[in-house]
């Protein structure tokens, strides 16, 4: 879709749907997936690093809109195939926003990466505490149970994406991604 296109329908309050940026979403949702074989189990809690790498990267490159609907998809899919817990849907799908809007507001890669560690360490740490009380009837949870987990959990992935991130940043190749994705 055209520039001039794209702001006519947001001046009219429309939205659209970018069919790059689904298509790239849903392929970032394939690899949290099939990343999330690799966890680690903390605290009762399977810490899987590969969705905090694609949420960084889904942050930088799709935003959070994008990036929640990837987080969310992983999650879902993760949960059917017996590969994850309801935990992962606060965990992801906080870090995957704040990491996007941290990273659309100041355009800058630690903006991405302190987004996720937060949103997902702590944010989706302590929303993690009513899932697994009331969905999971999990009574010895606390409010904190899950922070020390997710924390681990997302600094391991945001790691990850900080050695990618600064490889793509060499190359150049970060503005021409994101130039090709509008």
């Amino acid at each position: 879709m055209n520039n001039v296109k794209k702001e006519t329908l947001e001046m009219k309050g429309t939205t659209y749907i970018n069919t790059k940026k689904l298509a790239l979403a849903a392929f970032f949702a394939a690899v949290a997936v099939v990343g999330s074989t690799f966890s680690i189990p903390v605290f009762g809690a399977k810490c899987s690093p590969v969705q905090h790498l694609i949420n960084v990267l889904c942050a930088i490159f799709l935003g959070p809109g994008y990036g929640v609907l990837a987080a969310f998809v992983a999650s879902l899919i993760r949960n059917l195939m017996g590969l994850g817990s309801f935990l992962a849907f606060p965990g992801s799908m906080c870090g995957a926003f704040l990491s996007g809007i941290m990273y659309k507001s100041l355009r800058k890669l630690p903006a991405a990466y302190i987004g996720e560690v937060f949103g997902t360490g702590i944010i989706g740490g302590i929303l993690s505490y009513p899932v697994a009380a009331f969905i999971m009837g999990n009574s010895s949870a606390g409010v904190f149970t899950f922070v020390i987990p997710f924390l681990i959990s997302t600094i391991g992935g945001t790691i990850l994406a900080i050695v990618i991130t600064m490889a793509l940043r060499q190359l150049n190749l970060i503005d021409r991604i994101r130039e090709n994705l509008v």
